[in-house]
């Protein structure tokens, strides 16, 4: 009975403080009025694959790679694989965990293909058959919202026929009408909204019904991705008649919605149509200035109605610490992309397999045809891998997120205590902004400011995501690499017996270094570091340390220095 009464309190306790969003004025409240900024995140790759997450060396739709994956194993081992990624990709550790770590919000990209079969595979021409794999997995998703207390947005971002030319957003296949080309589409996707909201309507915890993702199309302009367009009619009318479906059965849920050119070209769309609707946009590769921002903010104003940065990442951390700061100080919640994928600059990655990697040469021409056990053992451990107890955590990233836009402190990447003597990892250099924890001369991805190439910043592309360049050996071992005149790594670490320690470098130079070390930003000393062809370990300096807590930074002064490890080792 005890127990009883303490699961029905739990229910209550939830139930009261479940808190339904809506806007007023140019902010986001809860039913208690209190302003709500949104600090959430995307799980791209679950239910609807992108080419560029998975590596391919192919077009990078869906249907694409899952035509290639068909070749090698089979439907029904397809079918297999899809269910197991469905699954695994997205569970409710993914939730705990994205909680602990801040986050107040998902945002889940939803392929209409889970939901209802596409037009031309309808039994009944003109009816919508309704399929339960989707609404289960979202009923899922959401009960683990629910225990955790964050807000879950429903984003359609593939939908019947597809929104855009960028063809792998929303899987779609240019030889079949797009969403703009088929009112029967059109007419599906209206209906699935409805269906949505029918089933949502009164959950508390659905965040907002985000109706179309990142439209890209022309409808009168000459840039094929709708950013010229001046006016949006078929966007616009397009976009009521969702409002009005869903508003036919569900009058309480945020209506957000999307502007032509991946989201940013509002042009003849407002003013909006509902009172509980939001305004989108998407920032990718451009800088983090006030004035990078200030059409959206001219729309808040304008129209005073709120705005969402609903779709950003793919850059570094120093460029995501200056972008949430940016948006923080303007009130503006945000949404980053995407949670995990096969790539370094995310909360997690899923690995990359032997087998899944013998796939990608294969179809890269670089390697001979598996067989189809070993295709099919490939693929379903790149599924098991999508788990977050088999992802790599990059708490750089998270790092980088939440507690850098608050502070300029470094924290030491992984607690150590030395005794008499330690080894430290070249890559765990501390976790800090940039100027404080580490130095590096190429630090972000501006392509789109800079008008040039999109460029690198960790040119080994793993293990974190600053602008330190970190590559693997050949025994899979982090190394610090294209070390720089100029550039620079702090690490903190505490000793327990304060005096001299000899300190030596594993290192590997193409040409003489000149190396700089200082303790405590007191106490320095210059060594050089002869050349080596092959990895080898030199004697550096022997430096006074206190008791406590120590910093030792590097300063590369001279040639291209590879460094694996730092040894410290009392010798006074």
């Amino acid at each position: 009975m005890k127990n009883l009464i303490t699961c029905l309190l739990c229910i209550v306790t939830l139930a009261a403080s479940s808190q339904n969003l809506r806007t007023n004025g140019q902010s986001i409240v809860n039913e208690k009025g209190d302003t709500i900024i949104l600090r959430g995140i995307g799980f791209g790759g679950h239910m609807l694959q992108e080419g560029y997450m998975l590596k391919v060396p192919f077009s990078g739709q869906q249907y694409v790679f899952k035509e290639h994956i068909t070749k090698l194993i089979g439907k029904k081992a397809t079918e297999q694989f899809y269910t197991r990624w469905l699954a695994n990709h997205t569970q409710k550790a993914d939730i705990d965990s994205l909680k602990s770590w801040g986050f107040n919000s998902v945002r889940l990209p939803m392929h209409y293909n889970l939901y209802t079969p596409a037009v031309e595979d309808e039994p009944v021409k003109g009816k919508n058959t309704w399929l339960a794999k989707g609404f289960t997995l979202t009923d899922s998703l959401l009960s683990w919202c629910k225990e955790n207390q964050m807000y879950l947005i429903l984003d359609m971002h593939a939908t019947p026929g597809g929104q855009g030319h960028d063809v792998n957003i929303s899987d779609r296949d240019p030889s079949k009408p797009s969403l703009w080309e088929s009112r029967e589409n059109q007419e599906k996707l209206i209906a699935l909204w409805k269906k949505l909201a029918e089933r949502y309507k009164n959950e508390a915890w659905i965040g907002a019904y985000d109706i179309i993702n990142e439209p890209n199309w022309a409808f009168t302009g000459t840039n094929k991705n709708g950013i010229d367009e001046q006016d949006n009619g078929p966007l616009k009318s397009l976009m009521v008649e969702i409002t009005q479906a869903i508003r036919s059965v569900d009058t309480e849920h945020i209506i957000i919605i999307e502007g032509n050119g991946w989201g940013n070209n509002y042009n003849g769309i407002l003013s909006p149509w509902d009172d509980n609707m939001v305004v989108s946009f998407h920032k990718y590769w451009n800088n983090n200035h006030q004035s990078d921002i200030q059409s959206y903010l001219d729309i808040r104003e304008k129209y005073n109605v709120p705005i969402w940065l609903g779709e950003t990442g793919e850059n570094s951390n120093v460029w995501f610490t200056d972008a949430i700061r940016l948006m923080e100080e303007n009130n503006i919640g945000w949404c980053w992309w995407p949670l995990k994928k096969l790539g370094f600059n995310n909360p997690l990655e899923i690995k990359v397999n032997p087998g899944y990697q013998a796939l990608l040469d294969y179809w890269a021409g670089k390697a001979d045809k598996p067989s189809r056990k070993e295709a099919h053992q490939a693929l379903m451990q790149l599924a098991e891998d999508t788990k977050i107890e088999n992802n790599i955590i990059h708490y750089d990233v998270i790092d980088a997120m939440f507690r850098q836009i608050k502070t300029n402190a470094t924290k030491a990447f992984k607690p150590l205590h030395i005794d008499q003597t330690a080894t430290i990892n070249a890559a765990h250099y501390d976790l800090g902004p940039i100027g404080y924890a580490y130095y590096d001369k190429d630090f972000g991805n501006y392509y789109i400011s800079d008008g040039g190439e999109r460029t690198p910043w960790n040119q080994g592309y793993t293990y974190r995501n600053d602008g330190v360049d970190v590559f693997m050996d050949s025994d899979h071992n982090p190394y610090v690499g294209q070390s720089n005149p100029g550039e620079w790594l702090n690490y903190t670490f505490t000793i327990k017996d304060p005096g001299t320690y000899a300190i030596s470098v594993e290192h590997q130079n193409d040409s003489e270094g000149l190396l700089q070390l200082v303790v405590n930003n007191k106490h320095s000393k210059n060594t050089r570091l002869k050349e080596r062809k092959e990895w080898g370990t030199s004697e550096a300096a022997n430096l006074q340390f206190q008791k406590g807590e120590n910093s030792l930074k590097l300063l590369f002064l001279k040639g291209n220095t590879n460094i694996k490890s730092i040894t410290l080792k009392n010798i006074k």
